[in-house]
């Protein structure tokens, strides 16, 4: 079977995990080993396990699982360092003939991995420069001025992430270019690799959309972010959606209504980031989300 590396995307909600281990165990049976690289930012954090739908260690079906739990809340993740993280952990697994599983929905993260991806440096004077101005003006600034000149990183990074408005302004001020010109055609693969796409139509993606911010709720994770609180939050941590409305909901702000109906408008918009990302993947084999037969679909996508 070629090629061992695969990755595994498409919006949240989608079943991504289910299928890598659907897929893992499958591989496993007919003799090959199998491993697991996790390409969600937010399940880089330990203890943000109910918000980001972190598969449980007793539910991984003793398949390795890498690059979950690594950072605490309060650090900030980095896709340069999980990059280089990422690419070491993977090329030890081909190193043992075995096959690795990239799965995830942040699609800078699986992009840096899959792409022959480098990195601009970045402006000590540029960066402070454009945080002042965040803190003063708020993202929605930042994002209308991004718009102008890359409207294609405006609409994948959104309005409210200010952290990666920052860093697109930062990288077309030292650049002169797209932030959004950095990823690689399709042709410029880092590995050979196969890339297999989830999706479902968009009313069916919203009913699983919102059952699964009710879901969160209903299995504790105010409670969760509330155990998360003293330790403290970094920035990115407490922007994750459904973290942020479960802390504000914590400290009285939102009602419990209002919370879930705010982490769902969000989830909701962050999906269509992610389609609109993962579509422009032209080599993707996209698979029903629903079909009951994805992993033989899966299988025969890797000439399996």
């Amino acid at each position: 079977m070629t090629p061992v590396l695969v990755a595994i995307v498409g919006a949240t909600g989608t079943g991504k995990s289910s299928l890598s281990l659907d897929l893992a165990t499958r591989l496993r049976d007919s003799g090959r080993s199998v491993e697991i690289v996790n390409a969600d930012a937010m399940q880089l954090y330990r203890g943000m396990d109910i918000g980001t739908a972190k598969v449980p260690v007793a539910e991984r079906r003793g398949i390795p699982h890498h690059l979950l739990d690594v950072l605490e809340p309060r650090e900030e993740a980095s896709v340069a360092r999980y990059q280089t993280e990422a690419r070491a952990i993977i090329d030890d697994v081909l190193a043992r003939d075995a096959v690795a599983i990239l799965v995830g929905g942040s699609g800078l993260y699986v992009s840096s991995v899959l792409y022959d991806f480098q990195f601009p440096g970045t402006d000590a004077g540029i960066r402070a420069r454009l945080e002042a101005e965040l803190d003063a003006e708020g993202p929605g600034m930042l994002h209308r001025r991004l718009r102008a000149v890359d409207p294609a990183a405006a609409d994948a990074i959104g309005p409210a992430n200010g952290r990666r408005l920052v860093r697109a302004l930062e990288v077309f001020e030292i650049t002169g270019s797209p932030f959004g010109a950095g990823i690689p055609a399709e042709s410029e693969l880092w590995r050979p690799s196969t890339t297999i796409g989830l999706r479902t139509d968009r009313a069916r993606l919203v009913e699983r959309l919102d059952e699964r911010v009710l879901g969160m709720w209903r299995d504790g994770l105010v409670a969760e972010v509330e155990r998360l609180l003293p330790a403290g939050l970094g920035v990115t941590a407490s922007r994750a959606i459904g973290y942020a409305q479960a802390a504000a909901q914590s400290r009285g702000e939102l009602t419990e209504q209002q919370a879930i109906e705010q982490a769902a408008a969000l989830t909701r918009r962050y999906a269509r980031r992610q389609v609109s990302w993962f579509g422009r993947y032209r080599l993707t084999h996209w698979l029903d989300a629903d079909d009951p037969a994805r992993v033989d679909a899966a299988l025969a996508a890797l000439g399996a």
